[in-house]
């Protein structure tokens, strides 16, 4: 591929990933309850390894085609956010809410990890800013024509790329948010609340956007 386009997709990527939004909180709840950040973070850039597939199959492209589809995934995609913003409101992680992991019996501490897990690739999956990536931004640094390496083996270097971005980035918060707000719970709360909001507000105008358009 061009270095120049790997270059510029990289650039675009990082300010996409670096806005906060419900990986975001996602992964300071994680860190500010005293679980597995990494493990969070393996969750989450396992959904975008399932976005990364699905587009290198060439689904990306059918499903950007299908005016229906794409409304049912971005609805889909922005409920779950307005979900997950009301229960951050609800629910604001503080520092050690969920008690200490390795105070829990085994097969407790087993079961809750790979919930963590689980949870973390829903949330990248329904994510729809990560729909957006990869349905409308990502085909834009694709060389159709005389590329040396065909379409889907640019789409899937692509979106390791993202992958990539995607874990540097959020195993990065995850360690400044136990590192500075694991002492200051009022601040934790604050942080939390202010993504909770972001995502109620980022998910209401997905849904109003989407749906305005049947």
């Amino acid at each position: 591929m061009d270095s120049g386009l790997l270059f510029s997709f990289l650039a675009v990527d990082l300010l996409l990933v670096g806005v906060p939004g419900a990986d975001w909180a996602y992964v300071i709840a994680t860190a500010l309850r005293g679980r597995s950040v990494p493990r969070a973070v393996a969750g989450l850039v396992s959904g975008y390894a399932l976005h990364t597939v699905l587009a290198t199959a060439g689904l990306a492209v059918l499903v950007a085609g299908s005016p229906k589809l794409l409304t049912a995934l971005t609805v889909a995609g922005a409920g779950y956010l307005l979900w997950l913003g009301w229960g951050v409101l609800r629910r604001p992680a503080v520092p050690g809410a969920d008690g200490a992991p390795d105070t829990a019996p085994e097969g407790t501490s087993q079961a809750a990890e790979g919930r963590l897990f689980l949870r973390g690739a829903t949330i990248s999956g329904l994510n729809p800013k990560g729909l957006l990536l990869y349905l409308s931004v990502l085909p834009q640094f694709l060389t159709l024509r005389g590329a040396h390496l065909p379409v889907p083996a640019q789409t899937a270097a692509l979106g390791l790329l993202h992958m990539a971005c995607c874990a540097a980035v959020y195993l990065t918060v995850g360690v400044l948010a136990r590192a500075l707000l694991s002492a200051r719970p009022a601040a934790a709360r604050a942080v939390t609340r202010t993504s909770g909001a972001a995502m109620l507000g980022i998910g209401a105008i997905l849904l109003v956007e989407r749906l305005a358009t049947l």
